[in-house]
């Protein structure tokens, strides 16, 4: 589209997270840079890029991997892409979650490994998620929408926490606002919609893992760093929890 305009486009190629260095040799003398939430674009490459450089339009929903105080004290817009993927991410998630509820993943292994003979009335039983309790970790526009296919599709109790309380949507879904503590500690299946921020990384680890159920399951389609892994795969190895669904991880591309 861009091209369409007349405008002159650098476009990276490589099917990978570039380096710090190449996004500046790439991107110096741009008047634009186009980023991806897995671009860490700091001090360093702001002063690099300027005083060309006129926006930084984030590819993402999400802005943690921008040095905005940095952006801001240079005086230079950022943008991101908020709203456009609320409905998607929380049928991904409910995904997750009946995939964790009904083994699918282990079943699904099962059988194309060739070890499927036949019916058993317990292999793979699972667990079922209607009339559970559901906890919402962050009620944004994802946290609300998990929480309405919750309640409307598979009849769930709610518990959410946020950092303030939303009196309307709790008599609209019959949501109940409470503690972390207390969320942790009742729900069957914790799911996390908070940003990533300094206050929000490791906001799941081995305090929070103790308060759970031995029942109960952990999804996380937020950011990686909020949910503390050394501590999940202990909490997982000594059957703290029953499972859990990542969609992001906490030092990505490792796993």
């Amino acid at each position: 589209m861009l091209k369409d305009k007349g405008y002159e486009v650098e476009v990276n190629s490589e099917d990978r997270v570039l380096t710090k260095e190449e996004i500046i040799n790439n991107a110096r003398g741009c008047d634009a840079l186009l980023s991806l939430l897995t671009d860490t674009i700091d001090a360093e490459v702001m002063d690099a890029l300027l005083p060309n450089i006129k926006i930084i339009a984030n590819y993402a929903v999400g802005f943690n991997n921008i040095d905005t105080k940095a952006a801001a004290e240079r005086k230079l817009p950022i943008s991101n892409t908020p709203g456009v993927l609320d409905e998607v991410v929380a049928e991904h998630t409910f995904m997750l979650i009946l995939a964790l509820a009904h083994r699918l993943v282990e079943a699904d292994r099962f059988t194309r490994d060739g070890k499927y003979k036949g019916w058993g009335p317990s292999l793979f039983l699972g667990t079922d998620v209607h009339d559970k309790i559901m906890g919402v970790i962050g009620l944004g526009a994802v946290g609300k929408a998990v929480v309405a296919r919750a309640v409307k599709g598979f009849r769930m109790k709610c518990l959410y926490q946020d950092v303030k309380r939303d009196e309307a949507f709790e008599n609209e879904y019959g949501a109940e606002f409470v503690s972390k503590e207390d969320l942790l500690k009742q729900s069957d299946f914790v799911s996390v919609h908070v940003p990533l921020l300094p206050t929000t990384k490791h906001l799941i680890s081995a305090k929070e893992f103790e308060l759970m159920k031995p029942t109960a399951f952990l999804v996380n389609t937020a950011r990686g760093p909020i949910v503390d892994e050394k501590a999940m795969l202990l909490a997982l190895r000594d059957k703290k929890i029953a499972g859990a669904a990542l969609d992001v991880f906490e030092c990505e591309p490792a796993i």
